[in-house]
């Protein structure tokens, strides 16, 4: 018979469910203490600095790309023949592109991973990874390769317990973003660059029409998937083209690819008048000049609309709570949003306060990411998963870290991660690491300590009975209050 956490003491089951469902598991409940309320408000505040020496920056990164690119046009002007033919370099262009980058992307995948997996601040981490994924920078696509770690840490982990507004503002202008989305090369059909290439063209007398440059990604996903969401039917396609020129200028300067150089601490720095079009643009109904400064009026007036309260509070209650969240939650947490004109803290501290956050039943499927993390705290094993293999082999279990498929992001409902072959590759997974560490480890007194009351009776038994060490860790680690938050 299953055990009833309702038959247990109250605070030890929030402790439980604050260490597993707001933070990344414990191996003891002890850590959280009594107030389980308190120890996760008192984590609220910007993340801490990631571990790790020498994590790349954007402006290294980006220069690291100048560096690439400059080595193949090396390579494909030397002569065919002659004492300088050829090049002893016989991997293929796809492989010279994942080693130049591979010390920079192995830094930001081990710096990911192992700053969750020993943070003392499990529920700061949470939503670090929360808002990152929201704010999805992938380099599933090949110009952000060695660009995703600075994006988080320089425009999402200082700014997760500010105002929304700051956090949408500093993703949204961050240069892997501009790249990402493609605004890098975004141009106003009118702008300066555009008619000096249309000139240029026609003083050619080639023919060719004039190319507009304007480029819709950045504009379509930050009101489909960062703020107003794409259900509340409250912008149009005019919308989007209009906020794409709002957008244009904004792009990475060519001196930051070409030297290094960091753009400065000049907000504007990113701003290049030349690309930009110009004249007033209509949004949403509302008249925006030309300039730099519109950018900044129509972030301010999207995080007031009503439905960018309504899609973030939706997504935080999902992340949290369950995969289809309480309504009435959704309400409070939307309320709160627009009461307090977007600031983080104020919705943080309504979602701890609500009854149904603290549901005892845990409902959130665990992404591979997130079971291998809370493995890793679970087995207090630090920093040492991420040593040789940097992604700690989530990717063998179909989460490529910092490589989410597309602007979405990751998805968040546990009907995406239960296919038969990913549950198969979990088990495997966890049986390795049970086969190497379980005969170190007393499972038995390990799930009482880290679970509590979360622990039902027919999984305790079952660990009671396993047959040796391995086979009880590796029943812990696939028990279904484990793999659940």
């Amino acid at each position: 018979m299953a055990r009833s956490p309702a038959a247990t003491d109250p605070a030890a089951t929030r402790a439980a469910i604050a260490a597993h469902r707001f933070g990344f598991g414990e191996a003891s409940l002890a850590v959280v203490g009594t107030d389980a309320q308190g120890w996760l408000l008192a984590q609220i505040g910007p993340a801490d600095a990631q571990r790790g020496d020498r994590l790349p920056t954007l402006a290294e990164g980006v220069y690291s790309h100048a560096q690439f690119q400059l080595n193949q046009r090396r390579r494909a002007a030397r002569p065919t023949a002659g004492p300088l033919a050829g090049s002893s370099d016989m991997r293929s262009g796809e492989q010279q592109f994942a080693d130049h980058f591979r010390d920079h992307v192995q830094a930001d995948l081990r710096a990911h991973l192992a700053t969750v997996a020993t943070s003392t601040r499990p529920f700061a981490e949470r939503l670090a990874l929360f808002w990152a994924n929201h704010f999805t920078v992938s380099m599933a696509k090949a110009n952000t390769r060695a660009l995703v770690g600075a994006f988080e840490r320089e425009a999402v982990r200082p700014h997760i317990a500010g105002r929304f507004e700051t956090l949408l503002r500093a993703a949204v202008t961050h240069g892997a973003m501009l790249r990402y989305l493609d605004n890098d090369q975004s141009a106003g059909p009118n702008s300066r660059v555009v008619m000096q290439r249309a000139r240029r063209a026609q003083a050619d007398g080639d023919g060719r029409p004039r190319i507009t440059g304007l480029n819709e990604n950045l504009a379509r996903e930050v009101l489909e998937l960062h703020t107003l969401g794409a259900a509340s039917k409250a912008y149009t396609q005019a919308d989007v083209t209009a906020f794409a020129a709002v957008l244009t200028g904004w792009r990475l300067p060519p001196r930051v690819a070409a030297t290094g150089q960091p753009p400065g601490d000049d907000p504007l720095a990113l701003f290049d008048p030349g690309w930009h079009e110009p004249g007033p643009k209509t949004l949403l109904g509302k008249r925006y000049p030309e300039g730099p400064q519109a950018l900044d009026a129509v972030l301010h007036d999207l995080v007031r609309h009503p439905a960018t309260a309504r899609f973030v509070a939706g997504k935080l209650a999902r992340h949290l709570v369950a995969d289809e969240p309480p309504p009435a939650l959704v309400d409070r947490l939307a309320a709160a949003f627009q009461r307090s004109e977007g600031d983080l803290p104020t919705v943080y501290r309504e979602l701890v306060a609500a009854p149904e956050a603290w549901a005892s039943a845990p409902v959130k499927l665990k992404t591979p990411a997130e079971f291998v993390v809370s493995t890793a705290r679970l087995l207090g094993l630090g920093e040492q998963p991420f040593v040789r293999v940097p992604d700690g082999s989530v990717g063998t279990m179909g989460q490529r870290i910092q490589a989410a498929p597309s602007p979405a992001g990751w998805p968040d409902r546990a009907q995406d991660w239960l296919g038969p072959d990913a549950v198969w590759k979990r088990i495997e997974w966890a049986t390795r690491v049970a086969d190497r560490l379980g005969r170190q480890i007393d499972a038995r007194a390990l799930a009482r300590a880290s679970l509590g009351p979360l622990l039902s009776e027919t999984t305790a038994i079952q660990i009671d009975r396993a047959a040796d060490g391995p086979q009880a860790l590796a029943l812990l680690l696939m028990a279904p209050e484990f793999q659940r938050r």
